[in-house]
């Protein structure tokens, strides 16, 4: 299954010990790609980031505060800011357009 996520996140299932997780760094074209071929579950549980992805992926994200445990061969593509944003700071659609980001794609290959 393929999680989208509103952080740089890896879920590992707390049941493994360790795990070997495929990292790369996504073009936004590349994130598209990969949205509409596979399908998918979000987990991204901030609106405005759910409302920025789903225009830069020009797909509907939802919002969805789900907790997800990633297991072989499921799949996350995550947005992460490259800055931490003040403690308690909640953002805008508009606000994080402004912030640097990456598009991160992570695949669960294996675990112990």
């Amino acid at each position: 299954m393929l999680y989208v996520f509103n952080a740089k996140i890896v879920p590992i299932a707390l049941n493994y010990e360790s795990a070997l997780i495929e990292y790369r760094k996504l073009t936004i074209e590349e994130a598209k790609a990969l949205i509409r071929e596979k399908k998918f579950i979000s987990a991204v549980g901030h609106t405005a980031t759910a409302e920025l992805l789903s225009k830069l992926l020009d797909i509907e994200i939802p919002t969805n505060r789900i907790t997800v445990e990633l297991h072989p061969g499921d799949e996350a593509l995550c947005f992460g800011l490259r800055t931490r944003v003040q403690e308690g700071k909640v953002l805008s659609k508009e606000e994080l357009e402004k912030l640097e980001y990456d598009l991160v794609y992570y695949r669960v290959i294996s675990v112990l």
